[in-house]
C-alpha cells in the first residue's frame, strides 16, 4: 500500500486522536526510516524516545523472533522464564529489589500510584495524597491524567482524580508547603519531557529527597522518558546521585515491543501482595524477551558512555548554532536528550526538516525535541545540524 491508501483507510476506520500526519513509515533499520513511498528518513525522534538501540536491532529481533517460536503468551498465573530474567538485569542495575510489568508508562505510573497508596494503608497510617510538579507528564489514564501538571491535556475528562496537588518544578520551598499529613508520594520527572525538556538545578532532586525523607515521604521517579540511557546514564537520576524508592520505566525497554516496569525498593513492595494489582500482558513472555535483549544490550560496556559522548558532541554542536541564530532562546537537556526552545512556534521548523528527511518532534509549542537512538554518529549529529542551521536561516 501507498502512502495515500494508508492513510484513506486509517480515516475511515481508526478514531483520530493523532491529527494529520505526513507519513507513512513501513520500515526501519539502525537510525533510517522509510515511508510507504519508498523515501528514506534519519530518524532523530525514535519514536518518541522508544527505539534507543535503533530500528530492528538485530539481537532484539532475533529474541523477539526466537520467543514468537517458542511460546507466545501465558498469564501472570504462572511463573514467566523471560519475566524473571529481565527483573533481575534491573534488580542488578538499579536500587530496585523488586519489580512489577505492565504495558506502558501510564500503566507503570498507575502502579507506582497505587503501591505508595497501599503501602501506606498496610501500615495503618492511610496519606493517599500525591504531589506531582507543574508541566509534568505522568500518561492518559484518569490517575495518572490527574497527575500530569497540564491542563491542557485534563479538558473534557473532569472530574480528576481528588488528592493530587501540583508544585513548580525546582522549588523546593513550594514543595514543602504543600506536604501536608495527607501526602504519601511525590512523583517527578528528573528531566521533564513533554513538559520542555526542563533539567533540574543541580541540587534539586537531593533537596527533594532530603524533604521526603524528612517528611516520611515516598519519592518517585517517572524515568519512562529518561531513562535506559537516554541522558547519558542509564536512569537520568544516577546524574545526581539520588535515590527513589519507586522509579517506572517503559518506552526503551522493549525497544519498540510495548512493555512497562514500576521498581521499588524490598521495604516498598511489602504494599503489593497477591490479588491487589495486575496486568494480563504484563511482562509476558514476548514482551520480557524483548526486555531481557535490549538491556543485556544496553548495559555492556561502552554504550551508554557512547551515546553521553555523541551528546556531548552535539550540544556542542546546537551551541554554536544558539550562537549564530537568534531565535534560539536555549538549549537544554543531558545526553541524547535535547530541547531547543525557540521564541517562536516550532511547527514550521519540524515540517521543513520532515521535508529534507529528517524526524524530529515539538516538546511543546515553542520546543524543538531530538531524541536520536543512542547509536546515532557524529556524521548524522552533523547532517541534522547542518541543516537545522539551514531551515533556521530560511525562517527568520
Amino acid at each position: 500500500m501507498k502512502t495515500d491508501e494508508i492513510k484513506t483507510l486509517s480515516t475511515k476506520c481508526v478514531i483520530n486522536t493523532y491529527g494529520e500526519r505526513k507519513l507513512a513509515l513501513v520500515r526501519g533499520e539502525g537510525t533510517k526510516l522509510w515511508d510507504a513511498d519508498g523515501r528514506e528518513y534519519l530518524d532523530f525522534f525514535s519514536g518518541i524516545a522508544v527505539t534507543n538501540l535503533g530500528h530492528c536491532h538485530p539481537e532484539v529481533t532475533e529474541a523477539i523472533c526466537q520467543q514468537a517460536h517458542t511460546l507466545l503468551h501465558v498469564s501472570n498465573l504462572y511463573y514467566i522464564q523471560p519475566q524473571a530474567e529481565l527483573a533481575e538485569i534491573l534488580c542488578k542495575h538499579s536500587f530496585a529489589g523488586k519489580w512489577f510489568f505492565c504495558n506502558g508508562g501510564a500503566e507503570a505510573n498507575e502502579a507506582a500510584f497505587k503501591i505508595a497508596r497501599r503501602y501506606w494503608a498496610q501500615k495503618g497510617q492511610p496519606k493517599p495524597g500525591i504531589i506531582s510538579a507543574h508541566q509534568s507528564f505522568h500518561g492518559r489514564t484518569l490517575a495518572t491524567l490527574t497527575a500530569t501538571g497540564q491542563p491542557k491535556y485534563h479538558e473534557g475528562f473532569e472530574p480528576l482524580l481528588p488528592a493530587i496537588k501540583y508544585v513548580e518544578f525546582n522549588d523546593v520551598a513550594a514543595l514543602e508547603e504543600l506536604m501536608t499529613d495527607d501526602v504519601g508520594a511525590v512523583i517527578l520527572e528528573p528531566i521533564q519531557g513533554e513538559g520542555g525538556v526542563r533539567v533540574p538545578a543541580e541540587d534539586y532532586l537531593n533537596r527533594v529527597r532530603e524533604l521526603c525523607d524528612k517528611k516520611n515521604v515516598l519519592l518517585i521517579f517517572d524515568e519512562v522518558q529518561t531513562g535506559l540511557g537516554r541522558t547519558g546514564q542509564l536512569f537520568a537520576h544516577e546524574h545526581y546521585g539520588v535515590t527513589p524508592d519507586i522509579m517506572t520505566l517503559a518506552k526503551g525497554l522493549g525497544n519498540g515491543v510495548p512493555i512497562g516496569a514500576m521498581g521499588c525498593t524490598d521495604e516498598v513492595s511489602s504494599g503489593f501482595g497477591p490479588g491487589c494489582h495486575a496486568c494480563t500482558f504484563g511482562g509476558n513472555p514476548l514482551s520480557a524477551a524483548a526486555g531481557v535483549a535490549t538491556m543485556k544490550v544496553l548495559t555492556r560496556p561502552g554504550v551508554v558512555e557512547t551515546a553521553a559522548k555523541t551528546g556531548e558532541y552535539l550540544f556542542g554542536r546546537l551551541g554554536q548554532l544558539a550562537q549564530k541564530h537568534e531565535q534560539i532562546k536555549e538549549v537544554r537537556g543531558k545526553g541524547l536528550m535535547v530541547g531547543i526552545e525557540m521564541k517562536n512556534p516550532v511547527a514550521t521548523i519540524i515540517g521543513k526538516m520532515l521535508d529534507a528527511g529528517i524526524i524530529c518532534g515539538p516538546a511543546g509549542p515553542n520546543v524543538l525535541r531530538f531524541l536520536p537512538p543512542l547509536i546515532v554518529t557524529e556524521q548524522e549529529v552533523d547532517r541534522v545540524v547542518d541543516l537545522l542551521d539551514g531551515v533556521l536561516g530560511e525562517t527568520k
